[in-house]
């Protein structure tokens, strides 16, 4: 769960630069809306939603309470997306080849073309 606190907290960070920078164009549609993010850990979802944080860690109650001011202040939302779903599975875990092959797809990767062509003699 901490990982997924400290990746909220970083996604806080940017949305909350960018809905800064888009009030900046007249033309953006005001008020800018809440940027969503995605996790696949509910309990990292309850846990940010939630006024108490009994961790341990001070680091990770720090994160905790910024993840609940940009929560309040609707700078981001935050949905679940199911772990098979998730299209930085790859990235961050082993997938077998039909879920890389699967989320390589999902994010608009094209298969991988052989380099060798035939060679005529």
């Amino acid at each position: 769960m901490k990982s997924e606190f400290i990746a909220l907290d970083k996604d806080g960070e940017k949305a909350e630069w960018l809905q800064n920078f888009l009030e900046d164009f007249s033309y953006w549609p005001k008020p800018v809306a809440p940027i969503c993010t995605h996790c696949d850990s509910q309990e990292a979802i309850g846990r940010a939603g939630s006024m108490m944080y009994n961790g341990k860690s001070r680091y990770i109650r720090r994160r905790h309470n910024t993840i609940r001011e940009f929560l309040s202040s609707e700078i981001i939302t935050v949905d679940y997306v199911k772990l098979k779903d998730n299209m930085s599975g790859p990235l961050t875990k082993g997938l077998s080849r039909e879920g890389v092959e699967r989320t390589s797809k999902g994010m608009g990767l094209r298969p991988r073309t052989s380099q060798h062509g035939s060679k005529s003699t």
